[in-house]
């Protein structure tokens, strides 16, 4: 994974609330088992016509809007836990979503695949949506190492929470995996102490 320290970028703004995980990735796309091309079919059902033409209102296909940061309305992820939703989210490029509320299993989902949800109060999420919808250069900023997202706009920051372990591994771009390893002399030592 990639180290997350801090990221400034433009929005996507996407305020639908109660977006599940069917909706983020279609179950007719879970048949590939590795993380590739699923970024391709984020939103499908919303982003693309029965023949595969752009729709046009949707945001994804708005060129106005682009950005490492998607912010979306309350209730983000919710649905059945396929680690899918997560996979197309960073397959597409957004390496942040902001919410007001993260289904459970989506959130750890994000986290174990390097996107950082960001929970936000509801109304510093509507501030959000509407400076986008005023102007879609708006950035935001997202500093992990200090858990502060600030919206550029009008200079107003929030603090956002986040589990130990998970903030350690994505500040330092560790799986699981990794995290482990990087542990690998004290867990010997510890081995070595119970013989």
């Amino acid at each position: 994974m990639e180290k997350f320290v801090t990221l400034t970028s433009t929005v996507v703004p996407l305020p639908i609330e109660n977006v599940d995980t069917d909706q983020i990735i279609p179950a007719r796309f879970l048949k590939a088992t590795n993380k590739e091309g699923f970024g391709d079919n984020l939103f499908a059902d919303w982003r693309y016509n029965k023949d595969g033409s752009p729709k046009t209102d949707f945001v994804l296909n708005n060129p106005v809007y682009h950005g490492s940061i998607l912010v979306a309305g309350k209730n983000f992820g919710s649905g059945s836990s396929r680690e899918h939703a997560a996979w197309a989210i960073d397959g597409y490029g957004f390496k942040v979503v902001v919410s007001s509320f993260f289904a459970d299993i989506f959130k750890n989902n994000a986290l174990n695949n390097g996107v950082l949800p960001v929970v936000v109060s509801a109304e510093f999420l509507a501030e959000i949506f509407d400076g986008a919808n005023k102007d879609p250069k708006l950035t935001l900023t997202v500093d992990l190492e200090n858990q502060t997202i600030t919206n550029n706009a009008n200079v107003k920051s929030e603090s956002f929470e986040i589990n130990t372990y998970k903030k350690e591994c994505l500040l330092k771009g560790l799986d699981d995996i990794d995290y482990l390893l990087s542990k690998r002399e004290l867990i010997e030592a510890y081995e070595a102490s119970r013989k």
